[in-house]
């Protein structure tokens, strides 16, 4: 008798595996763009950079901006997608995130996936990159960027129904994003702090 109850709870067990699964799959919805090679290329793109502008060298002339935009195109790509799937795929965009961004980013999946909700998102590409200003707060860098790209979104109940958006549909999205890096540290990378949509 005590067999038969042991193979109940392995089937129940596989049957859960399952399930979450299942679930897993339908919650992380499209992949697309750079995955898997995204983080190497934003950190060779941002250590020319860094190269560039050591301390002693604190100037950030035409060349230095050609390939800070280089970089801040791929990171810009890689969080809107990350942003799209779930909370899991955030936390490895976390190393481009300031605190109060991700913060914000992590609130906003939290509330979605408590609905039951998740996004699907095709990107299409980046039409344009412009650095809007570039200043320089104590010993940080800040650099902001205007973005207009071409998505195709919606967000999905968990029956998969759109509940906003359009799965077919290109829109036009213009994203205002600063970046900061602070001079003072050999640390080459630069954070996300603030974003206006």
């Amino acid at each position: 008798m005590n067999y038969s109850f042991q193979y109940i709870d392995i089937i129940l067990l596989a049957m859960i595996a399952g399930f979450i699964f299942l679930r897993l799959r339908g919650i992380l919805g499209k992949k697309t763009g750079f995955e898997g090679k995204i983080p190497n290329q934003i950190e060779k793109e941002f250590q020319k950079i860094s190269t560039n502008l050591k301390p002693e060298n604190k100037k950030f002339d035409e060349k230095d901006q050609k390939e800070f935009l280089e970089g801040a195109k791929i990171a810009y790509e890689t969080i809107i997608t990350d942003f799209s799937d779930s909370d899991n795929k955030l936390i490895a965009s976390k190393p481009l995130l300031g605190k109060k961004v991700y913060e914000e980013f992590k609130e906003a999946l939290s509330d979605r996936e408590s609905k039951g909700n998740f996004a699907e998102i095709t990107f299409i590409g980046i039409k344009s990159a412009t650095i809007k200003t570039h200043k320089k707060i104590e010993e940080n860098l800040e650099v902001t960027v205007d973005f207009v790209s071409e998505i195709i979104t919606c967000i999905k109940d968990k029956e998969k129904k759109i509940i906003s958006g359009d799965a077919e549909k290109i829109k036009t999205v213009y994203d205002t994003w600063t970046f900061s890096r602070d001079m003072s540290s050999s640390n080459p990378n630069w954070l996300l702090i603030n974003t206006i949509t």
